[in-house]
């Protein structure tokens, strides 16, 4: 049976730094309801409710406006949820993710493309994504419509990737900054080529680090990889949160430290703007 997950925090903190005008939350995931959106049976885990009002809130506290919805691995190709919470939020302010088979067809992507999905995701770490494989046929199914490539990988297949990535006809969005653990240290060959994927100037990277760390909450000892991802491609670095963090095992992540972490590796104003809202306008194709 599928570990069942923790629930998403009841309090959160509110971040020493509020997030911009304009600022978008770029990875987060709405689960449920169950009754509405059945999980699949092939899921690695079993996911707590994580709803709609529930996230509403979080955006309160945090300051974000925008966001990217990112379609769970828990619900394979039924991307029903992540359609539905779209429609709810508006294509003003929301941005889907979505999970597909090569074979769908062109009209249900176009259809999908008006609701505001801009990507397809590739999930290579949990059941339930498609294989890679197929990631060929799927960069050429949703290249003429302007998407991308939403890559969840363990950072040390990076490297054998790599060649792949820089020959599909999409950007390249790596999700969690590649789960490089941190112990590794910022030598290590795999931060060496996810920072040549960035220099190539179509490959994006989520700066939702907690993933990455070797020690645990409240997860610090990210910092350095994410400054230097920052240095790395300052124009090519979204932020998000992977709320409600399906999955994991430590102590779960509080959102405002989160966010406040982002601020340290961003210290600037501008720096902020770029990753908070100019990025993600750039990416999704909000309006400016």
């Amino acid at each position: 049976m599928p570990d069942s997950c923790q629930p998403p925090r009841t309090t959160i903190e509110a971040p020493i730094t509020r997030a911009p005008a304009g600022a978008c939350d770029c990875h987060i995931h709405i689960i449920g309801p169950f009754e509405r959106y059945p999980l699949s049976e092939q899921r690695a885990y079993t996911p707590q409710l994580a709803s709609l009002g529930q996230y509403e809130h979080l955006q309160a506290v945090l300051g974000t406006t925008r966001v990217a919805i990112v379609q769970a691995s828990v619900y394979g190709t039924d991307n029903r949820c992540t359609l539905d919470a779209l429609a709810h939020f508006g294509t003003a302010s929301s941005r889907g993710v979505v999970v597909i088979d090569p074979s769908i067809a062109d009209a249900e992507l176009r259809r999908m493309h008006e609701a505001g999905v801009r990507g397809v995701r590739v999930n290579l770490v949990t059941a339930g994504g498609p294989p890679v494989d197929h990631l060929t046929g799927l960069a050429a199914k949703i290249a003429p419509l302007g998407w991308h490539t939403q890559l969840y990988v363990n950072g040390e297949q990076l490297p054998d990737l790599a060649p792949l990535l820089r020959g599909l006809p999409t950007d390249v969005v790596i999700d969690h900054m590649g789960q490089i653990p941190a112990a590794l240290g910022l030598d290590h060959r795999a931060i060496g080529t996810l920072r040549a994927l960035l220099d190539g100037g179509r490959t994006w990277v989520k700066l939702c680090g907690y993933r990455s760390s070797s020690a645990g909450y409240p997860f610090d000892d990210v910092d350095p990889l994410a400054s230097l991802l920052v240095s790395t491609a300052p124009e090519r670095c979204v932020w998000g949160t992977d709320w409600p963090h399906p999955s994991f095992k430590g102590t779960m992540p509080d959102d405002g430290e989160l966010l406040d972490a982002l601020m340290r590796w961003a210290p600037d104003i501008r720096s902020q703007q770029r990753v908070l809202v100019d990025n993600p306008a750039a990416l999704y194709g909000f309006d400016r």
